[in-house]
């Protein structure tokens, strides 16, 4: 019976998926890391997650010789758990970690955070809309920070969706002082070490801001750097969903002793 599903699986979903986002360089002179940690969480992403995961694959591996691929399955209702787990057989440094039920996306950060074993920590989204080859403009920004929160240049969203994460970033930015211009950007690098003694508590979208706030008050410096957006091709968006918000609204009052 495996071997009938994963055949399915391949036919329709894995050969034949051609990225978007440009090709490895052939020949990678940039900045390195000793050894990385990278996770992506994944909701619903049959369509996305090979090609995605493979693409962060082969970009991660110009930058350190020492990486694991956390993949965050986020109880998935369609393949994609499946599709990770082949994933994970093929290629040795990609780890699969599943929730049995769909538990957000602040928990399935919790989950890649908290499963991360090595020196630094980038994290990602499984929806193909950043290029991983561009933490290469992420790394040099170590030398004098200790956590790069990039921020998406012409971002390919719609304009609610533009508007919602503008208010919020303002809104942060009054009332816990954190002057970040992308707070939601999927796509920054970390010290690791900085997260010893850090409890992250948000299940859902104020993960973002409460790693950033709580690193910051631990001592952590924030760097900034811009980096494309590439639109969805597949899939549904869920950040600017009404529930989103009022969820997002509902943590931020019950951890607001913590964050202030």
């Amino acid at each position: 019976m495996t071997e009938n599903i994963e055949t399915t699986i391949d036919s329709e979903f894995i050969t034949g998926r051609s990225t978007p986002l440009p090709p490895p360089p052939k020949e990678y002179k940039g900045p390195r890391l000793a050894s990385l940690s990278a996770f992506m969480p994944a909701y619903n992403e049959e369509a996305n997650i090979r090609w995605v995961a493979e693409d962060v694959l082969a970009k991660l591996r110009m930058v350190t010789d020492d990486l694991e691929l956390i993949i965050v399955n986020d109880g998935s209702a369609d393949r994609t758990g499946e599709i990770i787990n082949i994933l994970e057989r093929e290629y040795p440094e990609i780890v699969a970690q599943h929730h049995t039920t769909n538990r957000g996306y602040g928990a399935a950060l919790r989950t890649g955070f908290s499963n991360c074993r090595k020196e630094f920590i980038f994290y990602t989204d499984g929806d193909g809309q950043f290029d991983s080859g561009e933490i290469s403009k992420l790394i040099p920004l170590l030398d004098n920070a200790d956590v790069v929160s990039a921020y998406r240049v012409d971002r390919k969203d719609p304009w609610n969706r533009k508007l919602n994460a503008w208010l919020y970033n303002m809104f942060l930015l009054i009332f816990f002082r954190l002057n970040v211009r992308d707070v939601d950007c999927a796509f920054k690098l970390y010290r690791g070490k900085f997260f010893d003694g850090i409890q992250l508590k948000s299940d859902g979208a104020l993960i973002d801001a409460e790693a950033l706030i709580k690193l910051k008050k631990a001592g952590a410096r924030i760097a900034q750097v811009g980096v494309h957006h590439y639109p969805r091709l597949v899939g549904e968006q869920t950040g600017s969903k009404l529930k989103v918000i009022l969820k997002t609204a509902k943590e931020i009052w019950e951890n607001w002793r913590d964050l202030a």
